[in-house]
């Protein structure tokens, strides 16, 4: 019953979209770099403009979110940087091997799967959402950085960083929601058109860089221990985190799920934007959802053991 959901609700969906980004491709010979610069420069802040918005959470549950997050990214960020020094990566394919396992789908994989599995609890759709901010703002900050900083100084890096969009968003939607500040229906109308617009043109794009992409056979054991990392190591990771914590109920189940699922179409969208190692980030991407058809389905099963 949970495979045949997470297929019908969460992978089916995904690769339609993908197959026809694909299709598309195949056809138009799109411009990929175009696909991407609307992403990180309008549907993503947009997006996180209209999520941070409309988000309601309890101060203290939201610090219990935040320092759960921070925890489980400090973690895994020490594994897979020891994992790919000992793989002997280095420069732009270590830092592509780093975003493949930090950046995960909370998004348009994680959402309908909390949806699934709390049958639309409105508590745990909450605590994915802020997982989702974090997810979306990680790449426009971090992400930048790591995949420029093998071949661009401090000073470059932190322009390109400040030029996104997304880090000035964060602050204007905490201050208007927090102060309950309106946004004059003709804004809000388009910025519900985008937000909505995010999910579509994002899986289009992996679709035009998965058509785009020459897939290589020496990345094969690469692809395979970013898949490992993301998926197993993950879960249990979080997993110990909310032990650790004393997280309990709802809240620690929904946070080991959003810490499964596989690795987040960010990492391809870097990797198109700043040339850094795009074929392996497509195939981590591609493989990882694959994967994920197992994993995922034993992660919801081993959640009815959290107390």
């Amino acid at each position: 019953m949970f495979l045949w959901h997470i297929l019908s609700h969460n992978v089916i969906p995904l690769c339609l979209m993908i197959s026809l980004g694909a299709l598309m491709e195949r056809k138009f010979k799109l411009d990929i770099r175009t696909f991407s610069k609307l992403i990180f420069y309008l549907f993503t802040p947009v997006m996180l403009f209209k999520m941070l918005y409309e988000s309601r959470l309890s101060a203290g549950i939201l610090l219990q979110i935040v320092g759960f997050i921070i925890f489980f990214l400090l973690v895994l960020y020490a594994i897979v940087d020891g994992v790919a020094r000992l793989r002997g990566l280095s420069g732009g394919m270590r830092s592509a091997m780093r975003n493949s396992v930090l950046f995960y789908n909370s998004a348009n994989y994680a959402i309908p799967l909390n949806q699934l599995v709390f049958a639309g609890n409105p508590f745990t759709m909450s605590v994915q959402l802020i997982v989702m901010v974090f997810q979306s703002v990680l790449p426009h900050t971090y992400g930048v950085y790591a995949v420029n900083a093998h071949k661009s100084n401090t000073r470059e890096i932190m322009k390109t960083i400040l030029g996104m969009p997304a880090i000035y968003v964060i602050p204007v939607a905490l201050i208007m929601n927090g102060f309950q500040i309106p946004v004059p229906k003709p804004i809000y109308e388009p910025i519900t058109y985008i937000s909505n617009g995010y999910v579509a043109l994002s899986l289009l794009t992996l679709g035009v860089q998965l058509a785009q992409m020459h897939w290589r056979i020496d990345q094969l054991w690469d692809v395979l221990i970013s898949n490992a990392l993301r998926l197993i190591a993950g879960p249990l990771i979080g997993f110990g985190i909310v032990m650790a914590m004393g997280l309990e109920g709802l809240l620690a189940q929904a946070l080991v799920l959003s810490c499964a699922v596989p690795t987040s179409l960010s990492s391809v969208l870097l990797s198109v934007e700043f040339d850094n190692e795009p074929e392996f980030a497509g195939q981590a991407v591609f493989a990882s959802t694959v994967f994920s058809i197992i994993t995922v389905t034993i992660v919801i099963y081993c959640l009815r053991f959290i107390p």
